[in-house]
């Protein structure tokens, strides 16, 4: 007895349907422009960094025990836009006497301070500070006014550190900006502790 087969016809795997010159065009049209809207938006963000904060390395040993040698500081730039330096605050700013070198200290006096270094003892405004932060007691004395405009720096390490008690004053304009956080190398990472000096009321 003779059967019917259903009439069916062998299955044909999908086959890439072939683009037209046109679309081959508007697919490298829309590559590139991917790629420039990439890079367009990189170079925005950068600008914007980098308008916003610096990263500097620290060099030396002038603020041990609060930085150490080797440690990258994120930097707000933007801080003394909006505000004004205060004692205590740890900064960046274009060294005075070096070029193209930035430098990282503790504000001790601001305008119109009266500092004066002596016994081992850093005494503003006729007040001994009291400083848990140095690395040692400084072993220089000196007496300066901060005229306007300027402010007097010290490194934590005092007694090696090139500062105001060696070039004097500060401007303020050299200032890059504020000392933020060490995110570098990660064991280190941590935020800076800017110890606020706060003077007793006459």
């Amino acid at each position: 007895m003779e059967t019917l087969q259903p009439d069916t016809q062998p299955t044909q795997p999908n086959q890439p349907v072939p683009q037209t010159p046109a679309q081959e065009r508007m697919d490298w049209k829309r590559f590139f422009l991917d790629i420039f809207e990439t890079v367009g938006l990189a170079v925005i963000l950068f600008l914007v960094i980098n308008t916003l904060s610096a990263r500097v390395r620290v060099d030396g040993f002038s603020m041990l025990p609060t930085l150490q040698d080797g440690e990258f500081v994120l930097v707000n730039k933007l801080a003394y836009r909006v505000g004004s330096p205060a004692r205590g605050d740890i900064i960046v700013f274009r060294s005075t006497t070096v070029a193209d070198l930035d430098l990282v200290k503790r504000v001790i006096g601001l305008p119109g301070d009266k500092v004066e270094v002596r016994n081992g003892k850093v005494i503003l405004n006729g007040q001994v500070l009291s400083e848990a932060y140095i690395n040692a007691a400084p072993n220089y004395s000196g007496i300066w006014k901060v005229p306007d405009g300027y402010l007097f720096v010290l490194g934590d390490n005092r007694n090696d550190s090139s500062d105001s008690h060696q070039w004097s004053y500060l401007p303020q304009q050299n200032i890059i900006g504020k000392a933020l956080l060490i995110y570098w190398p990660p064991p280190n990472w941590a935020m800076i502790n800017h110890t606020k000096i706060v003077l007793a009321v006459p």
